[in-house]
């Protein structure tokens, strides 16, 4: 099940170089929404619809609102508003912060925060930086590889030889995001994105060896914080009795967070070479990415020769 995180505000003052004008006494106020709001109506008095879970921006814009109304008229305004207890309230552009903002920020324990980055610049950073830190999560038993640029992650029973084909793929060349458990998070309504937890990042378990560091064995080159996963590749014992694709026509997808990744299955018996199949693997997916089907184009040559034949021997009956 996915995991709704929620991040500190002191690490968002943190990663996005802000100034801390005002922060409440009351503990660190918890940010769980990516997603931020201009308060333009809000300030003229207009709360239908307003989401007080959002960061809350104040630009060129909702200053020189401000700035127009009579004191008195500002007081109610930005009573009204901060009575709301929005999540925080950042500033943009250096901008000077009323006194009596200020004030009503403090009685309502609202967080101010303030920037010398333009709104638009600002607002682009913050919300990249909030869709991944509060992307949902969630952990699975897997190793995640980049080969050739293509996220591959490698799923399949305990013991079925994922961990060795890992560091066999290490060895051509290959790097290691995680061995054992990934954690990914969505990022968007499209991507995924894999990493290993802090306690296990860079190392993998070899049965019988147990566990390796894979940055010191193998070099930096040898490994990877993150990655976007492209494919699923699941491990499984050989079955006699079950039909395997041999044309690769069927479509396989595993939904992970609500986005469906491309999946194919592959046997594991006695004298197959995991890391060259994986490897093929990655570099087929990454030619459908680039419009080039190899199995769709075969399947189509053999269709095209059925007609040949078929038409010849109508002509020669």
């Amino acid at each position: 099940m996915a995991e709704r995180r929620t991040i500190k505000i002191s690490s968002l003052i943190e990663e996005m170089h802000l100034e801390a004008v005002y922060l409440p006494k009351n503990g660190n106020t918890l940010i769980h929404r990516a997603d931020t709001n201009r308060p333009a109506f809000a300030l003229t008095g207009f709360f239908d619809q307003f989401e007080k879970d959002r960061i809350q921006i104040i630009g060129n814009a909702e200053h020189s609102y401000l700035s127009s109304l009579k004191p008195s008229m500002r007081k109610v305004r930005i009573k009204e508003f901060l009575a709301r207890s929005p999540a925080a309230v950042i500033f943009t552009t250096s901008l000077p912060i009323y006194s009596e903002f200020l004030e009503e920020a403090v009685r309502f324990s609202v967080p101010v925060l303030r920037t010398p980055t333009t709104t638009s610049e600002f607002v682009a950073s913050l919300l990249g930086y909030l869709q991944v830190a509060l992307a949902p999560t969630d952990t699975i038993h897997g190793v995640l590889m980049e080969l050739y640029g293509e996220g591959v992650l490698i799923l399949g029973d305990s013991g079925i030889g994922k961990s060795e084909t890992a560091i066999d793929l290490v060895k051509r060349g290959h790097r290691l995001i995680a061995d054992d458990a990934v954690e990914i998070a969505r990022v968007s309504s499209k991507t995924l994105v894999g990493t290993a937890p802090e306690l296990i990042k860079y190392y993998a378990e070899l049965r019988g060896i147990g566990i390796v560091d894979v940055r010191r064995l193998f070099g930096l080159e040898a490994v990877k914080n993150t990655q976007r996963i492209d494919m699923v590749v699941y491990l499984e014992e050989w079955d006699p009795n079950k039909f395997y694709d041999r044309l690769g026509l069927e479509k396989e997808e595993m939904e992970i967070l609500g986005i469906k990744v491309p999946k194919i299955s592959i046997p594991v018996t006695h004298g197959r070479n995991l890391s060259i199949i994986i490897e093929v693997a990655a570099m087929n997916h990454r030619e459908k990415h680039m419009g080039y089907n190899t199995a769709e184009e075969f399947y189509q040559r053999t269709i095209d020769q059925a007609e040949r034949l078929e038409k010849e021997q109508n002509e020669n009956s």
